[in-house]
């Protein structure tokens, strides 16, 4: 069994992916509701920007209008379908004080975020480029800015990428579960970086996640992570 190993946070984040997205339509209001009401401490989303400069929340950025489909980029808000939300609207839903990690698949989203009335200390803005966020990071000074990447993707290692995040005020580094491991947890967190793992579904997996100290999971399945965090 994984050593367990402190985190940086007092509790890790039980990020619901996409919403209770296990149990309910992903990206949808009724998700993030059922996330909540099952205990998830955080929400995760994807964003995308609307022809008319809304932020929407959608996976892959594609709809289905009439037999084909198209980027949301090209339609207005009133021109999508009703289940897709604004980040207006999920903000609304869940209240002020909820932590919400965003995944910027619109890097001109980036653009519109600091219009937004929200406690952006606890708004965690990912992205797999590094660069991006070194452009954003003066731009968006008050949001959390993630690096989310794969360990393959690291081309010049952890140790040195966690140091260059660390330098250029990027808060957080990213990657799936089994790229992770205690001793690489530990050296996130030697350079003041939170670690994030995402896409523990399983309890066996988001408990050895938990134990080896990461800050902060995304699972589709809220119970499992609630009742595995329980047990810690």
């Amino acid at each position: 069994m994984q050593q367990r190993l402190p985190s940086l946070f007092e509790e890790p984040i039980l990020f619901a992916h996409r919403g209770a997205s296990a149990h309910a339509r992903e990206n949808t209001l009724n998700a993030f509701s059922l996330a909540q009401k099952l205990g998830a401490t955080g929400v995760e989303s994807d964003i995308w920007i609307t022809a008319d400069r809304q932020i929407v929340l959608d996976h892959d950025g594609l709809v289905r209008v009439g037999l084909r489909k198209k980027p949301i980029s090209t339609l207005n808000r009133n021109q999508l379908p009703s289940h897709i939300p604004t980040l207006d609207e999920l903000l609304t839903h869940i209240g002020s004080e909820t932590p919400i990690s965003i995944d910027v698949k619109d890097v001109g989203a980036f653009e519109q975020l600091n219009k937004y009335q929200l406690n952006k200390a606890i708004v965690w803005l990912c992205h797999p480029s590094m660069e991006t966020l070194v452009k954003q990071r003066p731009l968006l000074p008050d949001y959390r800015l993630v690096n989310s990447v794969r360990l393959a993707k690291i081309k010049e290692g952890p140790e040195r990428r966690a140091a260059s995040l660390s330098q250029y005020g990027i808060d957080a580094l990213n990657m799936h579960i089994t790229d992770w491991n205690g001793g690489l947890v530990a050296l996130v967190h030697r350079f003041g970086l939170a670690a994030f793992g995402w896409d523990l579904q399983h309890p066996p997996v988001i408990v050895d996640g938990l134990r080896m100290g990461l800050d902060a999971i995304f699972s589709d399945w809220v119970d499992r992570m609630v009742d595995a965090r329980q047990t810690l």
